[in-house]
């Protein structure tokens, strides 16, 4: 059987090379473009980073919540935006769920993307998006156990001016910290609040 790890490895570097990920064995994408198996995969792991506020957390910190993960960096032309954009949505969508939820951006940019950088990029949506940065270490770190794909592009010219390819889905991990199921990051955001009750509910 293929993992989701694998699958989410490949679907990552096919979408970034604009190729549309399909059916692959055991794995389904829903309606709302939530990946599932009928296996397990060891996705998610421990982690320690720096919020946009300052303040050092991990993997533990936010035991007890749902926590809603996604990957991507500020100067990300469109992929980033579109999926906190669904992601603010699909917040206000769920009401007083929203509760229950940590919504994480974490970044694959360290380099760039410091505290200060975070925390302005992150006013145009939802306030509840919490942004976490990092040491190159400890972003690599967290690449490896969600099993991304981020590559840096190649600049032109300004060394400070590239782009980085990287897998666009939207992680859910339950209050006790396991990984529970994916949501692409293009998927809208009454889908995604739809996707989130019904896992919820479904752990309840």
């Amino acid at each position: 059987m293929i993992s989701l790890a694998f699958v989410l490895a490949m679907g990552g570097t096919l979408l970034a090379g604009g190729v549309l990920l399909g059916t692959v064995l055991q794995l389904r994408v829903s309606d709302y473009g939530s990946v599932t198996t009928s296996g397990s995969a060891a996705i998610g792991g421990p982690f320690t980073l720096v919020s946009a506020n300052g303040q050092h957390v991990s993997d533990q910190t936010y035991r007890c919540k749902w926590v809603l993960i996604y990957f991507g960096y500020t100067f990300c032309p469109d992929a980033c935006p579109t999926a906190l954009s669904n992601i603010s949505v699909a917040l206000e969508k769920l009401g007083s769920d929203a509760s229950k939820l940590q919504p994480l951006f974490v970044t694959v940019d360290p380099q760039r993307d410091t505290l200060e950088v975070m925390s302005d990029y992150l006013k145009s949506f939802d306030p509840r998006i919490l942004g976490l940065t990092g040491t190159k270490d400890q972003i690599d770190t967290a690449i490896r156990e969600f099993h991304l794909y981020v590559k840096q592009e190649k600049s032109d010219g300004d060394r400070d001016s590239y782009l980085v390819s990287h897998s666009s889905y939207i992680y859910l991990i339950d209050p006790q910290g396991k990984f529970v199921n994916v949501i692409q990051g293009a998927a809208d955001g009454d889908g995604i609040a739809v996707w989130l009750r019904k896992q919820m509910a479904d752990a309840s």
